[in-house]
């Protein structure tokens, strides 16, 4: 461990990342560079790497963790 780094005090939660990925809509793409400017739910946008998911298309919407596109998800039916 690094100095200045603190140890995990529950085993199943990361104080780093916290392990929680985010649903996010996809607004714009730049496919050049494998990004996306993607919304969550309450309207907070990020830029968003994309390269895991491949290519997107704008309304898409993907599960974010570090601000990385993991997994397309479904639309609701």
């Amino acid at each position: 461990m690094s100095a200045g780094a603190r140890a995990c005090d529950d085993p199943h939660h990361c104080i780093t990342c916290g392990d929680d990925g985010v649903p996010m809509r996809v607004l714009e793409l730049d496919d050049a560079r494998g990004l996306a400017l993607c919304a969550d739910e309450a309207g907070t946008r990020r830029s968003v790497e994309t390269t895991l998911v491949g290519a997107l298309a704008v309304g898409e919407t993907v599960l974010v963790h570090a601000d990385v596109a993991l997994t397309r998800m479904e639309a609701p039916a």
